[in-house]
């Protein structure tokens, strides 16, 4: 698996009419997932207390597990392959009006499932489907007209997120065997993640090699495959054998390539790097909800709870802020700096994902305090994702919302 990825490059320069926030599709889609980011954990614990209602359509659980998915972290997918494949490929995908279109497709899926207690199942379905096959065609036509074969898998894994999310929507509307909606929930996260280290070989490696200097930084083609191949594996049997005893044993095995593969990374280097080490940090979570999963098999401490948190708090948290804090910065013609809010920002989501993940675990251990103690964890978490992204998003709307700070299209 190549290192380069060219995300400064020479990408298609949009029309000189066109609005800087619609200038490029990280612009609306990061800030729209950082504001989504900062509100949904709130509504949750809000629901979690009973103040509100989340289940006009999805049961709370797979509503929280269905926003954190298709809400959030589709939204950071899309700003980055919106404006990524734009550079591999030379041609645009979308802006000015078919990005703002997109952005709107996105809004109503979300403002579907809160007004769904008073809304047809058939029309929060609609709504919420609509996104993903836009995105599909904003970033395949670029792709299949270029003949750009080493990305289409990217295409694949957005064509497998709306598949598994149809899924979700015909279990809840009665067409599907009932319990379908919670394999394609976690389908949904395994693809996300399959994602994430599709994409960190290529990237992480890159970007602190370019920044440290140092030119031991490299990675493996042959581990980056390996990962990437059994964690595809992983996804197929968790859509289709469910619970299947090959999942540990999978997810083990993707946590040892993982790991090995990241040896010669340079994390080591990124200490006083916040942009660098919250990736190293996002992919180290990775690898410790894989092997909490592999250790479920064999342990009731491990919850289930507490990988699949450590895989989507920590690993997507903060992979995905790390991300949208450096492309924002290098595709607005700024220095790849940040101040103490970011840095903030960075901290508090990996503790957010830290007591996230811990709560299950003492909750098991520590039964007598249960239900008191696993509320004490929920709300400290919560309120530091919130605090995270809060951050975010007041240091970089500026940011994401003005024209390049050197003057150039984009």
């Amino acid at each position: 698996m190549s290192s380069q990825l060219r995300l400064a490059g020479a990408p298609p320069e949009p029309a000189a009419d066109v609005p800087p926030w619609l200038a490029k599709g990280f612009r609306p889609f990061f800030l729209l997932a950082g504001l989504h980011a900062a509100f949904i954990i709130p509504l949750w614990l809000l629901a979690v207390r009973n103040v509100v209602r989340v289940d006009g359509y999805l049961d709370p659980m797979t509503w929280h597990a269905h926003e954190m998915v298709y809400g959030y972290t589709v939204a950071v997918i899309a700003g980055f392959l919106l404006t990524a494949v734009g550079n591999w490929t030379g041609r645009e995908t979308a802006v000015g009006g078919p990005l703002l279109a997109l952005a709107g497709l996105w809004v109503l899926g979300r403002v579907a499932f809160v007004a769904a207690g008073a809304l047809p199942g058939e029309l929060v379905a609609v709504a919420d489907l609509a996104f993903l096959p836009a995105l599909a065609v904003a970033i395949g036509r670029p792709l299949v007209a270029t003949r750009n074969l080493r990305n289409y898998p990217v295409l694949g894994v957005v064509v497998a997120l709306w598949l598994v999310g149809l899924a979700i929507h015909l279990d809840v509307l009665g067409v599907l065997a009932p319990g379908w909606r919670f394999r394609a929930t976690a389908g949904a996260v395994d693809l996300a993640t399959l994602l994430v280290l599709f994409f960190s070989a290529r990237i992480f490696p890159m970007f602190t090699r370019n920044a440290t200097k140092v030119d031991a930084i490299r990675n493996w083609p042959a581990l980056d495959w390996a990962t990437v191949a059994v964690m595809a594996a992983l996804t197929v049997v968790d859509v289709a054998r469910p619970g299947h005893a090959v999942g540990p044993w999978l997810a083990g095995a993707v946590a040892a390539l993982a790991l090995a593969r990241s040896v010669p990374w340079g994390a080591r280097h990124t200490l006083r790097r916040p942009l660098l080490w919250i990736l190293h940090v996002g992919h180290a979570w990775i690898v410790i909800g894989l092997a909490l999963r592999a250790l479920a098999g064999v342990t009731d401490v491990v919850t289930s709870s507490a990988w699949v948190h450590a895989l989507t708090a920590g690993g997507l948290g903060c992979t995905t802020l790390g991300m949208m804090a450096r492309v924002a910065l290098g595709h607005s013609g700024r220095a790849l700096a940040i101040g103490r809010p970011v840095t903030l920002a960075f901290l508090a989501v990996t503790l957010a994902a830290l007591v996230r993940v811990v709560a299950p675990i003492v909750v098991a251990v520590v039964a007598p305090s249960g239900p008191t103690a696993y509320r004490a964890f929920l709300d400290a978490s919560g309120t530091l994702w919130t605090v995270a992204f809060a951050l975010f998003v007041l240091a970089y709307a500026r940011i994401l919302t003005t024209r390049r700070a050197d003057g150039r299209p984009g």
